[in-house]
């Protein structure tokens, strides 16, 4: 398997600064690379190439010897690797109809990560092994660069990256050859509902609370946001309300991935088979257009619960959950989520009417109660194990 690893970085005051001209050089060279291409296309017709811009790199970084020169060869041509996917997507979308969302140049505060495609290669991960009481990372430009190494790595470094989030530095550690932790079987089976009442809801009846770090942080963020709006631009006090308003969501965000990491590993320690429900979770949060005849109508209630949906993080849980469940050898299947909600679990009749309301459900052919997400989820697990058995004769 492959797994990454993050750890809090405790670099110096002169590498805060050095990590800084870092990104900053490979956000220039990003951005002079992306106009070499759209100026070359424009005005010749000519498309230029990731190869075609790797083979310059020799002449550009002999020119800027205590600019561009400085930093690891092979990370300048990650970056360059990175807007290549960047075109890449951008075909493959336009092809496909889809909203093709050109490449953009990158501004201060925008580009926050450089990536290092090989360990050894411009770095190298516990660059001093024989040091008794702490970890670091050597990388090019910049030095050797204490690590917070919370926890063991597993397997080979494939590649490193640092990342800015914030006032605080990370390294990114992507390994290979990760051995898996299967758990001992328990024989249980469960269906999830995610929900916002309830983030998660198991065909046992099992309710994990939703913690809603959103809106728990929702006045502190609102004065914080009306201080930034205050200042002027340009100006330090800005600079630095602007850092409050991010510290802010970087707080919301990381316990957000810790409630999902406990919630997961819990179900993950319980079941063997575990069904969730094939989510599109950017078709849901789409803002609301109206109708034709009131354009306006629906809009704000709408806004409300993708506000809800986005505060309960189903993303980062089923991300989450299918990583636990690969490590722990378990079985995550991902059924159709149409018509769920309005089915019911004991006769299979199907109507909007059987749902109602957020918490009830009952049946208008049987008769059959009982509470809404747990309905749901007996019927994403039927689903769910229907797929399995398929799959099995097959």
């Amino acid at each position: 398997m492959r797994r990454s690893y993050k750890f809090l970085l405790r670099p110096t005051r002169h590498q805060q600064i050095a990590f800084a001209a870092c990104l900053e050089d490979h956000r220039q060279l990003y951005n002079a690379a992306l106009e070499h291409r759209r100026t070359a296309y424009r005005r010749a017709g000519v498309t230029v190439r990731y190869g075609d811009q790797s083979g310059e790199l020799k002449g550009i970084r002999a020119d800027d010897p205590t600019g561009q020169g400085r930093w690891s060869f092979s990370s300048q041509q990650a970056t360059l690797r990175r807007l290549d996917k960047g075109f890449a997507a951008f075909f493959r979308r336009l092809k496909a109809g889809q909203k093709p969302g050109f490449p953009r140049f990158k501004g201060r505060g925008r580009f926050n990560a450089v990536e290092w495609p090989k360990d050894g290669d411009g770095c190298r991960w516990d660059s001093q092994p024989g040091h008794p009481s702490a970890t670091f990372v050597r990388l090019q430009g910049i030095g050797h660069v204490r690590v917070h190494q919370h926890r063991p790595v597993k397997g080979r470094v494939k590649t490193i990256s640092i990342k800015r989030e914030g006032s605080r530095w990370y390294v990114v550690l992507s390994c290979e050859d990760i051995p898996a932790q299967p758990l001992p079987t328990t024989g249980a089976v469960a269906g999830l509902d995610m929900g916002v009442a309830s983030l998660v809801t198991t065909s046992d009846a099992e309710h994990v609370v939703n913690p809603r770090h959103l809106q728990a942080s929702a006045g502190r963020l609102a004065a914080a946001q009306q201080a930034l709006a205050r200042k002027k631009r340009g100006s330090n006090r800005r600079h630095k309300a602007v850092a409050r308003v991010a510290a802010l969501h970087a707080k919301v965000r990381r316990q957000r991935l810790d409630g999902a990491h406990k919630a997961a590993l819990t179900l993950v320690r319980t079941y063997d088979v575990i069904a969730v429900e094939d989510l599109r979770i950017t078709n849901m949060t789409r803002s609301a257009a109206g109708t034709s005849v009131q354009p306006g109508r629906g809009v704000a209630a709408k806004s409300g619960l993708n506000r809800s949906i986005l505060d309960a993080g189903w993303g980062v849980f089923l991300r989450v959950l299918a990583h636990k469940a690969e490590s722990a050898g378990r079985e995550l299947i991902a059924v159709e989520p149409r018509d769920t909600s309005r089915t019911c679990a004991r006769c299979g009749h199907v109507a909007k009417e059987n749902r109602v309301s957020q918490a009830r459900f009952a049946c208008t052919g049987c008769g059959h109660t009982a509470h809404a997400d747990v309905n749901a989820a007996k019927n994403i697990l039927r689903a769910g194990l229907a797929l399995r058995d398929a799959a099995q004769a097959a």
